[in-house]
């Protein structure tokens, strides 16, 4: 019999629709992150760096890029013979197939997995957030307050606190109430959406509760759990977290990497970020070149002007270019002559000579105003912008596009094209 005292069960199914055309082709978590890494990555080397050598990555959205990332785990060293890393796609039962419906959900269709493992406390992590945190130090506070559950939660500012899940804690840390995303917030706890449980109490509860459509952790297992009496503490953390769920919160974090002392340091030797890195030759950077506060990724080639920006590998920028507080992510081609400001420039596109992006003033977005508030461009992988033509603020592109698609060679402020092939 197969023992673990701890297995991770990694939610990496979301579409992540609020990074809108980032996210139109690829999931969430297996977005570029810091002009190296993947957004996964970050809680793949939480659990590696705690002791956590066994976890199940449960998968659902776009999967393919994801799963081709992670293969057999070898950078985080989860290629084990027992335990690992386990990809947990959904799957066709004797019953008919189901695809996962909320967190909890995702979960229980894969007690099977869990079970192999007989642990004595699970972890449930999120694949869309970046932060480094030791999970070894939060079960040791697990169980020295013999807790049923251990929910992390960190102090956010009151003001921001009803875009969360926050909690109400007695004098001992243990949870008394819960606010699922509260208009008048009475606490600024904020869930992390990382919890232990006690296996026990884990499987009793998904079990109890496997017919609640779209079954939810905040929603329903935690609530569940605290009716039922179960010991439920919170674990207070406060260090680096962000949530990169937003175009802005995307771009920001990217942005305070290359902050000359960044609150969030890559590069720390006792605890390292580890990710799935092609052999590719180092940095080309010409003559001409003018590099300022930048991320620059390995293989790229630099002709021209890059200023507080954050560049993937394989990215070229072409000569007399200027690329200004932007995103350029892996193998994306900036053609001689164009100017890049303020934008996020998914994976394999192709912006033409002398094309502008980031002209003029701030406009609404008429495509789709929640995702698009932020006042940059956003272009979809594999995206193609023709040459010589005008971007404006807060716009969105998706797609090959043409000069005809560019009325008098301008896309306004607020404006979008999507074309086929691009987000529906």
């Amino acid at each position: 019999m197969i023992k673990k005292e701890m297995i991770a069960m990694l939610l990496a199914g979301g579409q992540g629709s609020r990074l809108g055309v980032l996210t139109a082709k690829v999931a969430k978590p297996a977005v570029s992150f810091g002009g190296k890494y993947r957004i996964i990555d970050f809680p793949l080397s939480n659990c590696i760096n705690s002791g956590v050598d066994t976890v199940g990555v449960l998968t659902q959205y776009q999967p393919l890029r994801l799963n081709t990332h992670i293969g057999i785990g070898i950078p985080w060293d989860l290629d084990r013979n027992v335990g690992g890393v386990t990809i947990l796609p959904p799957y066709e039962r004797s019953k008919g197939s189901d695809w996962y419906t909320g967190t909890a959900n995702a979960i229980y269709q894969n007690l099977e997995y869990m079970e192999t493992y007989n642990p004595d406390y699970v972890l449930i992590l999120s694949g869309d957030h970046i932060y480094k945190m030791d999970y070894e130090v939060m079960l040791d506070y697990h169980k020295a307050n013999n807790a049923d559950i251990t929910i992390a939660a960190m102090p956010v500012p009151i003001e921001e606190a009803s875009r969360f899940g926050v909690v109400i804690t007695d004098d001992s840390n243990r949870i008394t109430e819960f606010e699922e995303k509260p208009e008048h917030p009475r606490s600024n706890l904020a869930s992390m959406g990382i919890y232990i449980f006690n296996w026990n109490v884990l499987k009793d509860a998904l079990i109890k509760l496997k017919d609640e459509p779209g079954c939810d952790f905040g929603k329903h297992v935690i609530p569940y759990c605290h009716t039922k009496g179960d010991r439920i503490f919170a674990y207070e953390y406060n260090g680096y977290w962000k949530d990169v769920g937003t175009l802005g919160s995307y771009w920001e974090a990217n942005m305070e990497l290359i902050d000359i002392i960044p609150e969030f340091n890559l590069y720390e030797e006792y605890w390292k970020i580890y990710t799935n890195s092609d052999k590719i030759p180092p940095q080309y950077v010409s003559e001409s070149a003018v590099i300022e506060r930048s991320i620059i990724g390995e293989g790229s080639e630099i002709y021209g002007e890059v200023y507080n920006s954050v560049i993937g590998s394989g990215v070229v920028i072409g000569q007399g270019t200027e690329v200004r507080d932007s995103i350029i992510m892996h193998n994306s081609v900036i053609e001689d002559g164009a100017v890049v400001d303020k934008a996020i420039i998914a994976e394999d596109v192709r912006v033409g000579n002398g094309a502008h992006l980031g002209v003029g003033e701030y406009a609404p977005s008429k495509y789709d105003p929640k995702v698009y508030q932020f006042d940059l461009v956003t272009s979809g992988e594999h995206s193609v912008i023709p040459p010589n033509v005008q971007i404006g603020r807060n716009t969105a592109i998706s797609g090959v596009t043409e000069p005809e698609d560019y009325k008098d060679g301008m896309l306004a402020s607020g404006d979008y094209i999507i074309k086929a092939g691009g987000v529906q």
